[in-house]
């Protein structure tokens, strides 16, 4: 078990893998609720749609009892005019009554062609279409007889009797397309819920495996940065004791032999001849230089000053042969007191010498203002230029130099910052706990 763990752990983890799972996991979070809010405006329109449709028919049934109940209306006015005395009866008005009629429930059949309960609309036109008949004879006999006018009392109460139906079955049907468009709005309100809450609930389910995921993988990619930090540091820790060791053996070994040999040199030249000494004297010269570059490369690579006087006389050290070397100005100030561990001195002497190094290299810069000091429990080092800075944006301070350096702080548990803008310079600063050094070190 323990072997997978750290076989899962030690596969890479870039951004790119975390917005793969990001991505991912809030697209098909975001998919579910396009679908249900894609399916919840078909609804909504299918609602629209189903109660356009069913209110358009309610519209025209309504529009038809209005014109079946005129036409009631028009037949009680007819057979009331039937009812008046021989002063007050007018045969020309009644007749024009019974030709709107017969127009009426022509317009009301054809109106009506369509309707489901075609018996009762037929029997209602040909109870009208004999009404009228009635009616014309009636008018046409002189004296009314009382048997003319209870067939056209029986026609007219048939009239009735089947106006009553219709009224009935329109009113029966106009209820069930309320309840019609009730069950299909509670229907496709049903299916909306359910798809919602569907939705809601594989998002919760595809949220949390991608928290779950994006967790891992944040486990995983802190993981490996411990890894890279602890490879980071030994490396760091490997390259000072090499520099060290190296440095002690320019200086001990390389150093004492050339001296020796100078020595040797110099005792032959005074017994030769002139020649000889000419001779000698340029094998001294070059063995000079030999020494000189030696003691050099020992201070580069592991300043002795550092070790035996401490950061502020080894920082002192770096910047006059900085100034020396460059001829760029240096300015140092110090109100560092006492000493630091040897871990803590090496990191920020190096970081310095980095910043120095890009200072000559890249700044174009006139001057430089070195200050260290302390305050606060923090180790503070500052280091700024006149030169010509760069852009933030460009990552024209992201080499490896700025790496190693932020590397360095980080590993002594501070951060470092970098302030520029093109034209005004670069300014390091470093801020890291201050350790001092204990008396078994000294």
């Amino acid at each position: 078990m323990r072997r997978q763990t750290h076989a899962a752990l030690a596969k890479p983890v870039t951004p790119r893998t975390i917005g793969r799972v990001l991505v991912g996991g809030f697209g098909l979070v975001i998919l579910l609720l396009l679908a249900a809010g894609l399916l919840g405006v078909r609804n909504i329109g299918s609602i629209r749609a189903t109660s356009a449709q069913l209110m358009e028919e309610q519209v025209r049934i309504s529009r038809l009892l209005d014109a079946v109940l005129r036409q009631q209306r028009a037949i009680n006015a007819i057979y009331a005019g039937f009812a008046r005395s021989p002063e007050e009866f007018d045969r020309g008005a009644l007749l024009d009554q019974l030709e709107a009629s017969d127009r009426g429930i022509e317009r009301i059949a054809e109106a009506a062609a369509d309707e489901p309960e075609q018996v009762i609309w037929r029997d209602l036109y040909f109870a009208v279409t004999a009404f009228s008949g009635e009616a014309r004879r009636t008018i046409d006999v002189p004296e009314r007889q009382t048997r003319l006018l209870q067939r056209l009392l029986g026609a007219h109460q048939t009239v009735l009797r089947l106006v009553d139906r219709l009224v009935g079955v329109q009113a029966a049907r106009s209820l069930r397309l309320k309840g019609q468009i009730e069950d299909v709005s509670a229907r496709l309100l049903r299916e909306t819920a359910v798809l919602l809450g569907a939705g809601l609930a594989l998002a919760i389910v595809f949220a949390l495996i991608t928290f779950r995921l994006t967790v891992k993988l944040i486990g995983q990619l802190e993981w490996q940065t411990g890894e890279l930090s602890r490879v980071s540091w030994h490396l760091l820790e490997k390259q000072e004791t090499t520099a060290r060791r190296f440095s002690h053996e320019l200086h001990d070994e390389l150093g004492q032999t050339l001296t020796a040999l100078k020595a040797n040199l110099v005792s032959l030249g005074q017994r030769e001849n002139s020649e000889g000494r000419a001779v000698m004297e340029d094998c001294l010269s070059l063995t000079d230089g030999a020494i000189k570059n030696v003691r050099e490369l020992s201070q580069l690579l592991r300043p002795t000053i550092l070790d035996d006087f401490g950061l502020e006389a080894g920082l002192r050290w770096l910047c006059d042969r900085f100034q020396t070397r460059t001829g760029i100005k240096v300015s140092f100030e110090s109100s560092l007191s006492g000493r630091l561990t040897d871990e803590l001195e090496t990191h920020i002497f190096r970081i310095a010498q980095e910043a120095l190094t890009n200072v000559a290299r890249h700044s174009k810069a006139a001057g430089v203002e070195v200050k260290l000091s302390s305050a606060d429990g923090h180790v503070r080092l500052v280091i700024a230029d006149n030169g010509r800075g760069f852009e933030p944006r460009t990552g024209a301070g992201g080499g490896l130099g700025m790496v190693g350096m932020r590397a360095r702080a980080r590993s002594a548990g501070g951060e470092l910052k970098v302030e520029t803008a093109a034209g005004k310079g670069v300014r390091i600063e470093v801020r890291i706990p201050y350790r001092a050094r204990k008396e078994s070190e000294r």
